[in-house]
């Protein structure tokens, strides 16, 4: 009886290998948004990519064990779940009320010492004191000074100091 259940599990495990979870592969581009409007310093940027990133973007770096299941299943949730509270990949699309209550929740979240998540931190290590510190300061001065982005631009051009807005159709001044 105990054999047969060995088998099973064994068997069980085997097929699970084949039947993997869609990856959380993305571009760069949206980060890079978040990055710019955020006014993220190249410091907190080390930061946020060695520890943040890889559950709460479109963007995350597979290490070998990601590739063996139940693993795989079981971090495609923990960054299905991470996406769900903070995505920084998704920073665009929030209203700036929004952004400034995802600010307020990553300042707690980190001075409680519950981001890192601890299954995270036994393979990526712990986020040291010095480096919770700064980013919880830069947090709190994106909330005290929320970035507004710049007028885009892209489809104005200047003329003799006048902006003249141009599109497809052919016009003569």
């Amino acid at each position: 009886m105990l054999k047969n259940f060995f088998i099973l599990l064994l068997l069980a495990l085997v097929i699970s290998q084949f039947l993997r979870p869609d990856k959380n592969e993305s571009s760069y581009d949206n980060i890079t948004v978040f990055e710019e409007q955020a006014a993220v310093t190249p410091e907190v940027q080390t930061i946020l990519e060695s520890q943040c990133y890889d559950c709460h973007s479109n963007v995350t770096r597979y290490p070998w064990y990601m590739e063996v299941s139940p693993v795989s299943h079981w971090m495609a949730y923990q960054i299905e779940e991470g996406k769900e509270h903070f995505n920084v990949s998704e920073w665009e699309s929030y209203t700036e009320n929004q952004k400034d209550h995802k600010l307020e929740e990553f300042i707690e979240e980190i001075e409680k010492k519950e981001m890192p998540l601890k299954p995270y931190t036994w393979i990526h290590g712990e986020l040291s004191n010095t480096d919770a510190e700064r980013l919880i300061s830069w947090a709190k001065q994106r909330r005290e000074k929320p970035i507004i982005p710049e007028e885009d631009t892209t489809n104005v051009k200047e003329i003799d100091s006048l902006q003249v807005e141009t599109s497809n159709t052919l016009t003569t001044k």
